[in-house]
């Protein structure tokens, strides 16, 4: 079958989507088509609470009603060829799509170590294919004992909802010396560890796995410090790695953090092709490096750039890199990141200063469900530009590091953030008198 096709979006996740929705809503005289090659998709960052905290798996579907319902068709198939000349893509089931634009958001897979016995059954990747989902999650809960591989985001979710499950011993096992190392400071590491080793889940920091043992299921892990573990299931959460190989083949360029290489409008070098979500490079903020930043925040915030400008450039709005804004939660405490660490800023041999202050996120402290809350703030020493922050608390923390990757994105100083108007309430945020976001403001500008 050959078909036309004025936009052609390759990959049904929010990323796919929200490109999809976005050029519905600017181009509304235009043919959209989502090709997806999962029938049954997931809600990326709700895939380790199918475990547990959602009553049935298929509540984290991510369904295809929004596109239908605003007049964009949605086929199931997967594109395995890109003929940029002709304008076409050509596909697993033989059939060809000529387009005016292609937006490729062709996504991620889950990084697979090389470490003897990987193959073996119960080690599982995690794929964002229900199916898949829902028999992993049936062998996990019959399990006895469970290993984590990976101390980032996954990998602590994961093991903060396999605790919920009755009888299951849960390992936790990261290479690094830290959990969330790449986005935290040892300080808000550390809560993480302690809220997850008081749940029960014993963390192993700073080991290697070397070797999985088993006949054709898997029963044993042999760490690096010569220990053996009893295993039934292993959970691999050390992260992915972008889906380039078509746009490879189709000679388009890969960008320096091995993502395809795209311009601030997310365009690659063809014109008429765009790459948004994980598929595509990123850039730190303020460094412009490349880093492996994969969120569904990140890749919908890239949908509505490109969305907009696929045939004009509607919106002035550039993508001048990513904050790297993260957010997790684990049983009541909420981490979050956005920007640089203290180590990170320190690596790129910035010149900082940071401030730090504790206080609580409701006023009087005595309020109902108060929690301790910490943030952290760190600015560049000379022009007293904020570079990165941390928080830890409650669920306020929640929205506090979006103030704060607000902040971050606007470039504003110790002095702006020191003035920050905002709404307070007694049920609802610390005192207006001793605000944190104010307080660790004041504290980096006393140290200047």
């Amino acid at each position: 079958m050959k078909k036309k096709i004025d936009i052609l979006v390759i990959g049904g996740g929010p990323a796919g989507m929200i490109s999809a929705v976005t050029a519905k809503r600017y181009y509304p005289e235009k043919k959209i088509l989502v090709m997806k090659d999962i029938e049954k998709g997931v809600i990326p960052c709700g895939i380790p609470y199918m475990l547990s905290s959602l009553k049935n798996p298929e509540d984290n579907k991510l369904g295809v009603a929004a596109l239908k319902g605003k007049n964009i068709d949605v086929v199931i198939d997967q594109a395995i060829k890109i003929d940029r000349k002709k304008k076409s893509v050509i596909t697993k089931n033989n059939d060809i799509y000529y387009y005016e634009k292609l937006v490729l958001t062709v996504g991620s897979s889950p990084i697979i170590p090389a470490i003897p016995g990987i193959d073996k059954k119960g080690i599982y990747p995690i794929y964002k294919d229900m199916e898949y989902l829902k028999n992993f999650i049936k062998e996990v809960k019959e399990a006895k004992n469970v290993l984590v591989l990976g101390g980032g985001f996954i990998g602590i979710e994961f093991a903060d909802e396999l605790f919920k499950i009755d009888s299951l011993n849960i390992y936790l096992v990261e290479s690094l010396p830290n959990l969330l190392s790449n986005s935290f400071d040892i300080e808000f590491s550390k809560l993480a560890r302690e809220k997850l080793e008081s749940k029960g889940v014993k963390v192993l920091t700073g080991i290697q796995v070397e070797e999985f043992y088993g006949n054709d299921r898997v029963e044993k892990v042999k760490v690096s410090n010569d220990k053996e573990i009893k295993v039934d299931a292993v959970i691999l959460g050390i992260g992915a790695s972008p889906n380039i190989k078509i746009a490879q083949d189709a000679g388009l360029n890969l960008g320096k953090g091995k993502g395809i290489w795209v311009d601030e409008y997310m365009r690659t070098v063809d014109p008429d092709i765009f790459a948004v979500g994980d598929c595509a490079g990123k850039k730190d903020f303020y460094t412009r490096k490349g880093i492996p930043v994969m969120l569904a925040s990140t890749a919908t915030a890239e949908a509505r750039i490109a969305g907009a400008n696929l045939y004009e450039l509607k919106v002035i709005r550039e993508n001048k890199g990513t904050i790297a804004i993260y957010s997790t939660y684990i049983d009541g405490l909420v981490l979050g990141s956005a920007g640089l660490t203290e180590n990170s800023a320190k690596k790129e041999s910035f010149e900082i200063v940071t401030g730090i202050v504790a206080g609580v996120d409701k006023h009087p402290a005595g309020m109902p469900g108060a929690n301790q809350i910490k943030v952290k703030l760190i600015f560049s020493k000379q022009s007293g530009v904020i570079l990165g922050g941390q928080v830890a608390g409650g669920i306020s923390c929640g929205e506090i590091i979006n103030v704060i990757g607000i902040a971050i994105q606007k470039r504003m100083s110790f002095t702006e953030l020191e003035t920050l108007q905002m709404a307070t309430h007694p049920f609802l945020t610390s005192a207006p008198t001793v605000y944190p976001v104010v307080l660790a403001a004041q504290d980096a500008s006393g140290k200047m």
